[in-house]
C-alpha cells in the first residue's frame, strides 16, 4: 500500500510541474487567460514547475533506489506531461484547478513520506 501512495505522489508532482511549465509558455497562458504571461509570472511558473519535477525524483528514489528510481522518474515525467497536454487540449479551463489539487495532495504525500 505504501508503494501506491509513493507512485501517486510522484505522479502528482510530475503533473503539477508539467502544468506549471506549460503555463509558462505564452501560447498556453494565452489559451487560458487571454493574455501573455507577464515576465514575473512566467519566471515563477518556470521555477515552481522545475522544483516540483525535481521533488518528484525523491519518492521514486525512495521506492526503487537511485538507478531504477531515475528511470521510473523519467516514466513519471512522461505520464505527467501527457496528462497536462491532454487537459490543455480537451479541458483548458480545468488545468489550473486540477494541477493545484494534485500538486497540493502530492506535496502532502511527500511530507508524509518524509515523516515516515
Amino acid at each position: 500500500m505504501m508503494s501506491a501512495w509513493t507512485v501517486l505522489t510522484a505522479l502528482g508532482l510530475c503533473h503539477a510541474g508539467m502544468a506549471g511549465l506549460s503555463l509558462a509558455i505564452d501560447r498556453h497562458h494565452r489559451q487560458l487567460y487571454r493574455c501573455d504571461a507577464p515576465p514575473g509570472r512566467r519566471t515563477l511558473l518556470r521555477v515552481a514547475g522545475s522544483l516540483l519535477l525535481a521533488f518528484a525524483l525523491l519518492p521514486c528514489a525512495l521506492l526503487w533506489g537511485a538507478g531504477a528510481g531515475f528511470v521510473a522518474w523519467l516514466g513519471m515525467l512522461t505520464i505527467g506531461a501527457l496528462m497536462a497536454a491532454l487537459l490543455l487540449a480537451y479541458w483548458p479551463r480545468r488545468v489550473v484547478p486540477i494541477a493545484a489539487a494534485t500538486g497540493a495532495l502530492a506535496i502532502a504525500g511527500l511530507a508524509g513520506l518524509a515523516l515516515t
